[in-house]
């Protein structure tokens, strides 16, 4: 698929989009999708009348998930070589066991 240009509705604006994948495409109408429900439940819950305000408390909301993710991947080489270090402390103590 060459790059395609998508139309992507954001708080009834439509945004054009260049794609270089049906996978991508799909990545952004299920983006769009969810930034329309997040904002209705936004409106509902705390009583935003203003489309800004209900887009900046949903960006701030993306961005501290972004964060949250991003921090747990950098911890991930971290809990692998905990995990590698109790694998050999447990293959170490069976090895003990079985030779007495």
């Amino acid at each position: 698929m060459r790059d395609q240009l998508i139309s992507v509705i954001i708080a009834d604006r439509p945004y054009r989009v260049s794609v270089k994948s049906e996978e991508e495409e799909q990545r952004f109408r299920e983006a769009g999708k969810l930034i329309k429900e997040k904002m209705t439940e936004y409106a509902q819950a705390y009583s935003f009348r203003d489309t800004q305000d209900i887009l900046a408390i949903l960006a701030l909301q993306f961005v501290v998930e972004s964060l949250t993710m991003s921090n747990s991947l950098q911890d991930r080489p971290k809990l692998l070589e905990q995990l590698t270090l109790i694998e050999q402390l447990l293959d170490d103590c069976l090895k003990e066991a079985n030779a007495h």
